[in-house]
Protein backbone atom coordinates (compact mmCIF):
# COMPACT_ATOMS: atom_id res chain seq x y z
CA UNK A 1 0.00 0.00 0.00
CA UNK A 2 1.18 3.92 -0.39
CA UNK A 3 1.92 5.08 2.35
CA UNK A 4 0.97 9.04 3.36
CA UNK A 5 0.71 11.07 6.15
CA UNK A 6 -2.37 13.23 7.04
CA UNK A 7 -1.74 15.98 9.53
CA UNK A 8 -5.09 17.72 11.36
CA UNK A 9 -5.74 19.65 14.51
CA UNK A 10 -8.89 17.93 14.91
CA UNK A 11 -9.08 14.27 15.71
CA UNK A 12 -11.34 11.80 17.95
CA UNK A 13 -12.70 12.70 20.94
CA UNK A 14 -13.08 15.97 19.24
CA UNK A 15 -16.63 16.64 17.51
CA UNK A 16 -18.23 18.58 15.18
CA UNK A 17 -18.39 18.31 11.59
CA UNK A 18 -14.49 19.39 11.46
CA UNK A 19 -13.07 16.17 12.89
CA UNK A 20 -15.50 13.67 11.13
CA UNK A 21 -13.83 14.41 7.18
CA UNK A 22 -10.79 13.01 7.59
CA UNK A 23 -11.94 10.27 10.22
CA UNK A 24 -14.56 8.71 7.33
CA UNK A 25 -11.61 9.30 4.79
CA UNK A 26 -8.85 7.53 6.73
CA UNK A 27 -11.92 4.39 7.43
CA UNK A 28 -11.96 3.75 3.76
CA UNK A 29 -8.50 4.93 2.11
CA UNK A 30 -7.19 1.31 2.98
CA UNK A 31 -10.09 0.12 0.25
CA UNK A 32 -8.51 2.23 -2.51
CA UNK A 33 -4.78 1.06 -1.35
CA UNK A 34 -3.54 3.46 0.90
CA UNK A 35 -2.34 3.72 4.52
CA UNK A 36 -3.19 6.84 6.36
CA UNK A 37 -0.96 7.64 9.12
CA UNK A 38 -1.95 10.34 11.24
CA UNK A 39 -0.09 12.97 12.75
CA UNK A 40 -2.46 15.24 15.54
CA UNK A 41 -1.68 17.29 18.84
CA UNK A 42 -1.16 15.24 22.35
CA UNK A 43 -3.23 18.07 24.27
CA UNK A 44 -5.52 20.00 21.86
CA UNK A 45 -7.84 22.40 23.41
CA UNK A 46 -11.12 20.89 21.69
CA UNK A 47 -13.61 23.37 22.17
CA UNK A 48 -16.51 20.21 21.56
CA UNK A 49 -15.82 16.56 22.29
CA UNK A 50 -17.53 13.38 21.26
CA UNK A 51 -15.88 10.45 22.80
CA UNK A 52 -18.22 8.13 20.14
CA UNK A 53 -16.50 9.29 17.08
CA UNK A 54 -13.57 7.06 18.66
CA UNK A 55 -15.22 3.75 17.59
CA UNK A 56 -14.73 4.77 13.99
CA UNK A 57 -10.55 4.65 14.27
CA UNK A 58 -9.76 1.64 12.31
CA UNK A 59 -7.81 -0.67 13.77
CA UNK A 60 -4.11 -0.77 13.75
CA UNK A 61 -3.67 3.10 12.20
CA UNK A 62 -0.34 4.28 13.11
CA UNK A 63 -1.29 7.80 14.96
CA UNK A 64 1.34 10.13 15.49
CA UNK A 65 1.42 12.71 18.44
CA UNK A 66 2.91 15.84 19.59
CA UNK A 67 2.49 18.46 22.24
CA UNK A 68 1.15 21.84 21.22
CA UNK A 69 1.18 24.99 23.44
CA UNK A 70 -2.23 26.92 22.95
CA UNK A 71 -2.51 30.60 24.14
CA UNK A 72 -6.21 29.70 24.85
CA UNK A 73 -5.44 27.85 27.72
CA UNK A 74 -3.91 30.90 29.13
CA UNK A 75 -6.50 32.80 28.04
CA UNK A 76 -9.45 31.07 29.77
CA UNK A 77 -7.48 32.20 33.29
CA UNK A 78 -9.98 35.32 32.58
CA UNK A 79 -12.17 34.00 31.05
CA UNK A 80 -12.90 30.53 30.03
CA UNK A 81 -16.09 30.92 28.48
CA UNK A 82 -15.05 33.92 25.99
CA UNK A 83 -12.16 32.07 25.30
CA UNK A 84 -13.83 28.40 24.57
CA UNK A 85 -16.10 31.08 22.01
CA UNK A 86 -13.67 32.43 20.26
CA UNK A 87 -11.97 29.41 19.66
CA UNK A 88 -14.57 27.57 18.17
CA UNK A 89 -14.60 30.55 15.23
CA UNK A 90 -17.99 32.19 17.29
CA UNK A 91 -17.58 36.13 17.07
CA UNK A 92 -20.49 38.24 18.78
CA UNK A 93 -21.50 40.74 17.19
CA UNK A 94 -19.29 44.20 18.05
CA UNK A 95 -22.03 46.10 20.20
CA UNK A 96 -22.29 42.89 22.27
CA UNK A 97 -18.89 42.37 23.18
CA UNK A 98 -17.42 42.83 26.48
CA UNK A 99 -13.75 44.94 26.43
CA UNK A 100 -12.30 41.79 27.44
CA UNK A 101 -13.88 40.17 24.39
CA UNK A 102 -12.52 43.00 22.05
CA UNK A 103 -9.48 42.48 23.54
CA UNK A 104 -8.80 38.99 23.19
CA UNK A 105 -10.08 39.31 19.32
CA UNK A 106 -7.60 42.07 18.68
CA UNK A 107 -4.73 39.85 20.14
CA UNK A 108 -6.17 36.47 18.33
CA UNK A 109 -6.46 38.61 15.07
CA UNK A 110 -2.78 40.54 15.13
CA UNK A 111 -0.38 38.32 17.29
CA UNK A 112 -1.33 35.19 16.23
CA UNK A 113 -0.86 34.56 12.62
CA UNK A 114 -2.43 32.58 10.92
CA UNK A 115 -3.90 31.12 14.65
CA UNK A 116 -3.47 30.32 18.02
CA UNK A 117 -2.00 26.79 16.74
CA UNK A 118 1.12 28.38 14.99
CA UNK A 119 3.07 27.41 18.07
CA UNK A 120 2.63 23.58 16.95
CA UNK A 121 4.43 24.36 13.29
CA UNK A 122 8.25 24.42 14.11
CA UNK A 123 8.50 21.53 16.53
CA UNK A 124 6.27 19.51 13.91
CA UNK A 125 8.00 20.03 11.48
CA UNK A 126 11.70 19.03 13.00
CA UNK A 127 9.96 15.86 14.61
CA UNK A 128 7.98 15.02 11.11
CA UNK A 129 11.01 15.45 8.76
CA UNK A 130 12.88 13.01 10.70
CA UNK A 131 9.46 10.71 10.22
CA UNK A 132 9.36 10.86 6.79
CA UNK A 133 12.86 10.51 5.97
CA UNK A 134 12.35 6.95 8.24
CA UNK A 135 9.32 5.84 6.75
CA UNK A 136 10.03 7.22 3.14
CA UNK A 137 6.72 8.84 2.80
CA UNK A 138 6.37 10.33 -0.25
CA UNK A 139 3.06 12.73 0.11
CA UNK A 140 1.58 14.61 2.76
CA UNK A 141 -1.46 16.13 3.80
CA UNK A 142 -2.66 18.87 5.68
CA UNK A 143 -6.42 20.17 6.34
CA UNK A 144 -7.14 23.27 7.84
CA UNK A 145 -8.42 25.36 9.58
CA UNK A 146 -6.28 25.60 11.81
CA UNK A 147 -4.68 26.62 8.60
CA UNK A 148 -1.42 26.80 10.66
CA UNK A 149 -1.55 23.31 9.78
CA UNK A 150 -0.58 24.20 6.71
CA UNK A 151 2.36 26.31 7.78
CA UNK A 152 3.55 22.35 8.72
CA UNK A 153 3.45 20.91 5.22
CA UNK A 154 4.83 24.18 3.53
CA UNK A 155 7.84 23.84 6.07
CA UNK A 156 8.23 19.88 4.99
CA UNK A 157 7.64 20.73 1.36
CA UNK A 158 10.45 22.98 1.17
CA UNK A 159 13.15 20.63 3.11
CA UNK A 160 12.01 17.50 1.70
CA UNK A 161 11.13 15.78 -1.68
CA UNK A 162 7.49 15.20 -1.45
CA UNK A 163 4.36 16.00 -2.87
CA UNK A 164 2.51 18.40 -0.74
CA UNK A 165 -1.96 18.15 -1.12
CA UNK A 166 -3.88 21.04 1.05
CA UNK A 167 -6.96 20.13 2.00
CA UNK A 168 -9.01 23.43 2.99
CA UNK A 169 -12.47 22.52 4.85
CA UNK A 170 -13.18 26.10 4.88
CA UNK A 171 -11.36 29.16 2.98
CA UNK A 172 -8.78 31.20 4.23
CA UNK A 173 -9.11 34.92 4.43
CA UNK A 174 -12.31 35.19 2.93
CA UNK A 175 -14.31 33.17 5.83
CA UNK A 176 -16.67 35.11 7.63
CA UNK A 177 -15.47 35.31 10.96
CA UNK A 178 -12.10 36.92 9.39
CA UNK A 179 -13.20 40.19 9.07
CA UNK A 180 -14.18 40.23 12.55
CA UNK A 181 -10.75 39.65 13.91
CA UNK A 182 -9.73 43.27 14.39
CA UNK A 183 -6.96 43.00 12.05
CA UNK A 184 -4.21 45.63 11.24
CA UNK A 185 -4.03 46.74 7.91
CA UNK A 186 -0.25 44.83 8.17
CA UNK A 187 -2.16 41.50 10.06
CA UNK A 188 -4.38 41.32 6.71
CA UNK A 189 -1.51 41.84 4.37
CA UNK A 190 0.30 39.44 6.49
CA UNK A 191 -2.87 36.58 6.30
CA UNK A 192 -3.33 36.73 2.32
CA UNK A 193 0.29 36.22 1.95
CA UNK A 194 0.66 33.24 3.78
CA UNK A 195 -2.70 32.21 1.90
CA UNK A 196 -0.51 33.20 -1.08
CA UNK A 197 2.39 31.28 -0.57
CA UNK A 198 0.62 27.68 0.87
CA UNK A 199 -1.26 27.96 -2.65
CA UNK A 200 1.57 28.45 -4.90
CA UNK A 201 3.67 26.01 -2.85
CA UNK A 202 1.63 23.07 -2.51
CA UNK A 203 1.69 20.76 -5.28
CA UNK A 204 -2.30 20.14 -4.93
CA UNK A 205 -5.12 21.65 -3.62
CA UNK A 206 -8.66 20.09 -2.17
CA UNK A 207 -11.76 22.12 -1.62
CA UNK A 208 -15.22 21.54 -0.53
CA UNK A 209 -17.02 23.71 -2.93
CA UNK A 210 -16.89 24.76 -6.44
CA UNK A 211 -17.31 28.96 -4.97
CA UNK A 212 -13.90 27.83 -2.69
CA UNK A 213 -12.12 26.76 -6.35
CA UNK A 214 -12.88 29.81 -8.12
CA UNK A 215 -11.66 32.00 -5.36
CA UNK A 216 -7.81 29.98 -5.14
CA UNK A 217 -7.95 29.68 -8.82
CA UNK A 218 -7.50 33.73 -9.01
CA UNK A 219 -4.41 33.02 -6.71
CA UNK A 220 -2.93 29.85 -7.82
CA UNK A 221 -2.20 28.15 -10.94
CA UNK A 222 -1.52 24.53 -9.03
CA UNK A 223 -4.86 21.87 -9.67
CA UNK A 224 -7.85 22.32 -7.46
CA UNK A 225 -10.04 19.60 -6.94
CA UNK A 226 -13.68 20.41 -5.25
CA UNK A 227 -14.44 17.44 -2.83
CA UNK A 228 -17.09 18.01 -0.52
CA UNK A 229 -18.21 16.19 2.71
CA UNK A 230 -20.78 13.62 2.53
CA UNK A 231 -22.73 11.02 4.61
CA UNK A 232 -21.94 7.85 5.39
CA UNK A 233 -23.74 4.66 6.53
CA UNK A 234 -27.30 3.75 5.94
CA UNK A 235 -30.18 6.04 7.27
CA UNK A 236 -31.05 4.35 11.07
CA UNK A 237 -34.81 2.71 10.59
CA UNK A 238 -37.19 4.91 12.68
CA UNK A 239 -40.71 6.09 12.84
CA UNK A 240 -41.33 9.61 12.33
CA UNK A 241 -42.43 11.86 14.55
CA UNK A 242 -46.12 12.61 15.87
CA UNK A 243 -45.52 16.83 15.70
CA UNK A 244 -44.82 18.55 13.20
CA UNK A 245 -40.98 19.05 13.89
CA UNK A 246 -38.60 21.42 12.45
CA UNK A 247 -35.08 20.22 13.47
CA UNK A 248 -32.21 22.11 13.25
CA UNK A 249 -28.65 20.11 14.07
CA UNK A 250 -25.59 22.35 15.07
CA UNK A 251 -24.43 25.56 16.56
CA UNK A 252 -27.23 28.46 15.91
CA UNK A 253 -26.25 31.46 16.72
CA UNK A 254 -26.72 35.21 16.04
CA UNK A 255 -25.61 35.56 12.35
CA UNK A 256 -27.38 32.67 11.40
CA UNK A 257 -30.69 33.53 13.26
CA UNK A 258 -33.50 33.28 11.05
CA UNK A 259 -35.58 35.80 11.89
CA UNK A 260 -38.05 35.43 8.81
CA UNK A 261 -38.81 31.77 9.72
CA UNK A 262 -39.63 32.78 13.56
CA UNK A 263 -41.89 35.28 12.18
CA UNK A 264 -43.92 32.90 9.98
CA UNK A 265 -43.67 29.75 12.39
CA UNK A 266 -44.99 32.25 14.92
CA UNK A 267 -48.00 33.68 12.15
CA UNK A 268 -48.90 30.25 11.15
CA UNK A 269 -49.25 29.39 15.28
CA UNK A 270 -52.07 32.42 15.02
CA UNK A 271 -53.88 31.31 12.31
CA UNK A 272 -54.34 28.27 12.34
CA UNK A 273 -55.05 25.82 15.19
CA UNK A 274 -53.74 22.61 13.68
CA UNK A 275 -50.67 24.03 12.74
CA UNK A 276 -50.35 25.38 16.69
CA UNK A 277 -51.19 21.76 17.96
CA UNK A 278 -48.81 20.05 15.93
CA UNK A 279 -45.66 22.41 15.61
CA UNK A 280 -42.19 21.41 17.53
CA UNK A 281 -39.16 23.83 17.05
CA UNK A 282 -36.58 21.22 17.93
CA UNK A 283 -32.58 22.86 18.17
CA UNK A 284 -29.83 20.32 18.63
CA UNK A 285 -26.50 22.18 19.72
CA UNK A 286 -25.64 25.35 21.04
CA UNK A 287 -27.90 28.32 20.41
CA UNK A 288 -27.26 31.83 21.29
CA UNK A 289 -29.34 34.38 23.26
CA UNK A 290 -30.22 36.40 20.26
CA UNK A 291 -31.95 33.43 18.77
CA UNK A 292 -34.05 32.75 22.20
CA UNK A 293 -35.19 36.05 22.52
CA UNK A 294 -36.64 36.26 18.59
CA UNK A 295 -38.24 32.76 19.60
CA UNK A 296 -40.01 34.39 22.24
CA UNK A 297 -40.43 37.91 20.64
CA UNK A 298 -42.68 35.97 18.11
CA UNK A 299 -44.36 33.80 20.36
CA UNK A 300 -42.42 30.74 20.02
CA UNK A 301 -40.82 29.74 23.32
CA UNK A 302 -43.26 26.73 24.08
CA UNK A 303 -43.01 25.63 20.94
CA UNK A 304 -39.28 24.97 21.50
CA UNK A 305 -37.58 21.80 22.47
CA UNK A 306 -33.76 22.53 23.07
CA UNK A 307 -31.35 19.39 23.59
CA UNK A 308 -27.80 21.09 23.05
CA UNK A 309 -24.75 19.19 21.90
CA UNK A 310 -25.42 15.42 21.17
CA UNK A 311 -23.35 13.00 20.17
CA UNK A 312 -22.85 12.31 16.72
CA UNK A 313 -24.53 8.88 17.19
CA UNK A 314 -27.12 10.42 18.46
CA UNK A 315 -27.79 12.60 15.66
CA UNK A 316 -27.85 10.32 12.95
CA UNK A 317 -31.16 8.72 15.10
CA UNK A 318 -32.46 12.27 15.48
CA UNK A 319 -32.41 13.12 11.47
CA UNK A 320 -34.73 10.50 10.13
CA UNK A 321 -37.50 11.34 12.86
CA UNK A 322 -38.04 14.54 11.97
CA UNK A 323 -40.43 16.13 9.59
CA UNK A 324 -38.20 18.98 8.27
CA UNK A 325 -34.64 19.08 8.71
CA UNK A 326 -33.62 22.98 9.00
CA UNK A 327 -30.27 24.10 6.94
CA UNK A 328 -29.32 28.07 7.69
CA UNK A 329 -26.59 30.18 6.54
CA UNK A 330 -25.45 33.71 6.55
CA UNK A 331 -26.60 36.00 3.97
CA UNK A 332 -23.57 37.43 2.42
CA UNK A 333 -21.99 36.85 -0.83
CA UNK A 334 -19.03 35.26 1.05
CA UNK A 335 -21.41 32.31 2.29
CA UNK A 336 -22.44 31.16 -0.99
CA UNK A 337 -19.79 28.41 -1.35
CA UNK A 338 -20.04 27.28 2.55
CA UNK A 339 -21.56 23.87 2.37
CA UNK A 340 -22.06 22.47 6.33
CA UNK A 341 -20.96 18.68 6.71
CA UNK A 342 -24.81 17.97 8.04
CA UNK A 343 -26.03 19.26 4.49
CA UNK A 344 -24.87 15.37 3.56
CA UNK A 345 -26.69 13.63 6.09
CA UNK A 346 -29.75 15.89 5.39
CA UNK A 347 -29.78 13.89 2.26
CA UNK A 348 -29.33 10.48 3.35
CA UNK A 349 -31.99 11.44 5.97
CA UNK A 350 -33.69 11.70 3.28
CA UNK A 351 -36.27 14.03 5.17
CA UNK A 352 -37.49 17.07 3.38
CA UNK A 353 -34.64 19.87 4.21
CA UNK A 354 -35.84 23.80 4.38
CA UNK A 355 -32.39 25.54 3.53
CA UNK A 356 -32.62 29.50 3.77
CA UNK A 357 -29.63 31.63 3.02
CA UNK A 358 -28.03 33.93 0.15
CA UNK A 359 -29.13 33.96 -3.13
CA UNK A 360 -26.83 31.64 -5.00
CA UNK A 361 -25.97 29.55 -2.11
CA UNK A 362 -24.23 26.44 -3.43
CA UNK A 363 -26.25 23.74 -0.79
CA UNK A 364 -29.36 25.01 -2.27
CA UNK A 365 -28.35 24.13 -5.81
CA UNK A 366 -27.44 21.03 -4.37
CA UNK A 367 -31.00 20.30 -2.80
CA UNK A 368 -32.24 21.03 -5.80
CA UNK A 369 -30.52 19.21 -8.27
CA UNK A 370 -31.03 16.14 -5.71
CA UNK A 371 -35.12 16.92 -4.90
CA UNK A 372 -34.21 16.55 -1.34
CA UNK A 373 -36.15 20.25 -0.31
CA UNK A 374 -36.60 24.00 -0.54
CA UNK A 375 -33.40 26.53 -1.37
CA UNK A 376 -35.15 29.73 -0.16
CA UNK A 377 -33.53 33.78 0.04
CA UNK A 378 -33.47 34.54 3.31
CA UNK A 379 -36.32 37.49 2.39
CA UNK A 380 -38.41 35.93 0.38
CA UNK A 381 -41.23 35.45 3.57
CA UNK A 382 -44.35 34.49 1.02
CA UNK A 383 -42.13 31.63 -0.31
CA UNK A 384 -41.32 30.41 2.80
CA UNK A 385 -44.86 30.53 4.38
CA UNK A 386 -46.36 28.74 1.12
CA UNK A 387 -43.73 26.13 1.28
CA UNK A 388 -44.52 24.96 5.60
CA UNK A 389 -48.07 25.15 4.58
CA UNK A 390 -47.60 22.92 1.60
CA UNK A 391 -45.68 20.27 3.52
CA UNK A 392 -47.78 20.99 6.62
CA UNK A 393 -50.99 19.87 4.52
CA UNK A 394 -48.81 17.01 3.13
CA UNK A 395 -47.96 15.88 6.97
CA UNK A 396 -51.44 16.29 8.07
CA UNK A 397 -52.34 13.41 5.31
CA UNK A 398 -49.27 11.64 5.75
CA UNK A 399 -47.67 12.09 2.78
CA UNK A 400 -44.76 14.32 3.76
CA UNK A 401 -41.81 11.86 2.12
CA UNK A 402 -39.21 12.56 -0.22
CA UNK A 403 -37.64 10.53 -2.64
CA UNK A 404 -33.63 11.74 -2.97
CA UNK A 405 -31.96 11.11 -6.70
CA UNK A 406 -28.64 11.25 -7.00
CA UNK A 407 -27.33 11.42 -3.61
CA UNK A 408 -25.03 7.88 -3.90
CA UNK A 409 -21.80 10.37 -4.99
CA UNK A 410 -21.86 11.99 -1.78
CA UNK A 411 -21.59 8.60 0.11
CA UNK A 412 -18.06 8.49 2.28
CA UNK A 413 -16.57 5.89 0.54
CA UNK A 414 -17.26 6.99 -2.77
CA UNK A 415 -15.55 10.64 -1.71
CA UNK A 416 -12.92 8.59 -0.77
CA UNK A 417 -12.26 7.12 -3.62
CA UNK A 418 -12.31 10.17 -5.47
CA UNK A 419 -9.33 11.79 -3.12
CA UNK A 420 -7.36 8.47 -3.82
CA UNK A 421 -7.53 9.38 -7.16
CA UNK A 422 -6.44 12.37 -7.04
CA UNK A 423 -3.66 11.45 -4.40
CA UNK A 424 -2.02 9.46 -7.59
CA UNK A 425 -2.94 11.82 -10.13
CA UNK A 426 -0.20 13.61 -11.81
CA UNK A 427 -0.17 16.89 -13.21
CA UNK A 428 1.24 16.89 -17.25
Amino acid sequence: MQKILIIAYYWPPAGGPGVQRWLKFVKYLRDFDIEPIIYVPENPNYPINDSSLEAEIPEGIIILKQPIFEPYKLAAIFSKKKTQRISSGIIQKHKKQSFLEKTFLWIRGNLFIPDARKYWVKPSIKFLSDFIEKEDIKTVITTGPPHSIHLIGLGLKQQKSITWITDFRDPWTSIGYHKKLKLTKSSRQKHKELEKLVLSTADKIVVTSNNTKKEFEKLTNKPIQVITNGYDGAVVKTELDKKFSIAHIGSLLTDRNPEILWKVLGELTKENEAFKEALEVRLVGVVGKEVFASLKQHGLASFVDELGYLAHTEVLELQPKSQVLLLLEIDSAETRGILPGKLFEYLNAKRPILAIGPEGWEAAEIIKETDSGVGLVSNDESALKNVLLEWFELYQNGKLQLNPKGIEKYSRKELTRQFANFIRWESS
